[in-house]
């Protein structure tokens, strides 16, 4: 049985990250023709981003996959997951190193920005293809907002796996699902 998590925002919400969904300020911001129409003011809004994230720490939910070593997608920039010490495939890229802030605008995966190629999405696809029946695809904290985040559910789903959704309070919630996959499974026998 193979278990893959797809994240997105709502996993990083309790470690005090906003959606994007929740700051559209920004969100109308990370489109590529504004990035290179406004190079100084898309600059400010990455060092911000950055600066709203850099010191968030992983929660129970982000520890709990890497415990379990669950392989993780993830549409989050935050950097969480790796913190906590998961290897992550990263749709939308990462945000800039601090010696890059100054020239943001004029960077690609860092993060991907809307208008902009997303270079690992068909990894994603290819990694979702290889589900069977059998195995679970963890969807924690994503909307729908997102073509790729209905095409992933969508994908897993006509594979056979089992799509499990956990939508709020992940901190909470993603260790319990976890415990239930893996705990051993009783045969029936007495001594079991």
């Amino acid at each position: 049985m193979l278990v893959l998590a797809f994240t997105g925002a709502g996993i990083s919400k309790q470690s005090g990250i906003s959606t994007f969904m929740e700051r559209p300020e920004v969100r109308e911001k990370l489109f590529r023709d504004y990035a290179n129409s406004h190079p100084k003011e898309y600059n400010k809004v990455i060092k911000e981003l950055k600066n709203s994230m850099v010191n968030a720490v992983p929660n129970d939910a982000h520890y709990a996959l890497a415990e379990y070593r669950v392989p993780i997608i993830t549409m989050n920039i935050d950097g969480l997951h790796e913190k906590a010490g998961s290897e992550v495939l990263a749709l939308h890229g990462t945000l800039p190193d601090d010696s890059e802030l100054d020239h943001a605008y004029m960077l690609y995966n860092k993060p991907v920005l809307y208008g902009d190629p997303a270079p690992n999405y068909q990894k994603a696809y290819q990694i979702i293809s290889k589900m069977y029946p059998g195995d679970i695809l963890l969807v924690i904290g994503c909307s729908y907002h997102t073509a790729i985040a209905c095409d992933l559910r969508d994908l897993a789903h006509s594979r056979g796996a089992k799509v499990i959704e956990i939508n709020d309070d992940a901190a909470h919630k993603v260790r319990k699902v976890l415990e239930e996959i893996y705990k051993p499974k009783s045969h029936g026998y007495e001594n079991d």
